[in-house]
């Protein structure tokens, strides 16, 4: 047989394969994706506008960090409390609870406003956003095959970056608080009649399992520490960064530029981190994503000024900082035996990732308070930890690594 030959039965077959892919895998699941994108556009369009609304109302950037704490706060509530309404009434039923509640949360913005009722405001969000992800991402893996997860799970992490990066896009149109709050509702809403309309059947939950810190520690420190550093570049990002931006320019276009491009840059690294990180080991890529983000963290610092180069930097900054829970969920996979422990500390994981998420706007706040340029000095210092952390951990043996699965930062 000729190479050409060869060569187009080659094409034909991926064809087919994917052909196959998109009919079977995806297709039976559209409304979930669909309603994953409503769900993470008004997430992120409100994550990055509460810091504005607020600082344009006159707070300090402490009482910022403290309301914006509240909503991983309420996170980390989820991540224990949810399961047992989810496991109690089911999948669809908890999900009109926990759409109700975050409608709830976001039009009472609208209805007073006071920074320890926002904050109330705020954990409610957070707890029924989590939630809302818990009961869709429990579908979505069980309703994809063993062969077919790892594909579905990237077309959910495309899904939930660029519904983000959407969510930036429309607050650059610089549209009225009150719009914004409703628009996020109507978003939830959407979301809501498509799980509600949908025949897909309802998966069973596991049994919720308890969370092990120092277990995860023994087992995988590297994977624990990458996982709060992780969870403090994200939620730094999406509820601080916002402010030191406002700050340094004054205009919502301008936030909403950076939030959008940074989120961009942080989509297009998942495949090339997760392949080298396959060909080259968890340990070296967290490494790299430690030090990268400490010398773009530093560089902006220095031109927070200068427009064009710290929309480059953004971009920069977000192929590592998106990419350091994902690995470090991949570091501990390669610790574990054959899946021992596996549902345990994949969760004990999200739980340290909430941690940090919340530590973050506590003291970013502080620290932005004090003096804006030491505002990414802080966060270049905590990349610079997971960084040298990351040199000196045990090495994996390559043919011990697991297959890299990217995941959304938020998820």
């Amino acid at each position: 047989m000729a190479d050409y030959e060869k060569l187009w039965l080659s094409h034909c077959f991926v064809k087919n394969e994917q052909t196959v892919f998109l009919k079977q895998a995806l297709l039976p699941i559209s409304s979930l994706f669909i309603s994953i994108a409503f769900l993470a556009t008004g997430y992120g369009m409100l994550m990055t506008y509460i810091g504005l609304y607020l600082k344009q109302a006159g707070l300090s950037e402490m009482a910022i960090g403290i309301i914006n704490s509240a909503f991983f706060l309420g996170a980390l509530l989820a991540a224990v409390f949810s399961q047992k309404l989810i496991v109690s009434v089911g999948h669809a039923r908890s999900f009109s609870a926990f759409s109700a509640v975050m409608v709830i949360a976001f039009l009472g913005h609208t209805l007073h406003y006071h920074p320890w009722f926002w904050a109330g405001l705020r954990l409610l969000s957070g707890f029924a956003f989590y939630a809302l992800l818990i009961v869709l991402e429990s579908w979505l893996n069980e309703k994809s095959s063993s062969e077919d997860r790892g594909r579905v799970l990237a077309v959910y992490t495309v899904v939930f970056f660029l519904a983000t990066a959407v969510g930036q896009l429309i607050l650059g149109m610089d549209i009225s608080s009150h719009l914004v709050f409703v628009l996020g509702s109507v978003l939830v809403l959407a979301a809501l009649f498509l799980v509600a309309i949908t025949r897909i059947s309802q998966p069973q939950l596991p049994p919720f399992e308890r969370y092990s810190l120092p277990k995860v520690l023994h087992i995988a420190p590297l994977a624990l520490v990458g996982s709060v550093i992780g969870g403090f570049f994200v939620g730094g990002f999406y509820t601080m960064v916002p402010v030191f931006v406002l700050n340094t320019y004054g205009e919502q276009s301008v936030v909403a530029s950076f939030m959008a491009i940074s989120i961009l840059g942080g989509l297009l690294a998942q495949w090339p981190v997760g392949t080298l990180s396959d060909r080259y080991g968890r340990r070296k890529l967290l490494a790299w994503a430690g030090l990268f983000s400490f010398v773009i963290c530093l560089l902006l610092a220095l031109f927070a000024n200068h427009t064009w180069l710290f929309y480059l930097l953004g971009f920069l900054l977000g192929t590592s900082l998106f990419s350091i829970y994902p690995l470090s969920v991949a570091r501990a996979n390669d610790r574990l035996d054959h899946g021992k422990d596996l549902v345990e500390v994949s969760r004990s994981l999200l739980f340290a990732y909430g941690i940090g998420s919340f530590l973050a706007p506590l003291l970013l706040g502080v620290v932005l308070g004090l003096s804006g340029g030491l505002f990414f000095t802080v966060l270049a210092i905590a990349a610079l930890i997971l960084g040298v952390y990351a040199l000196t951990a045990e090495r994996i043996a390559n043919e011990q690594l697991s297959v890299f699965v990217a995941v959304p930062a938020a998820s």
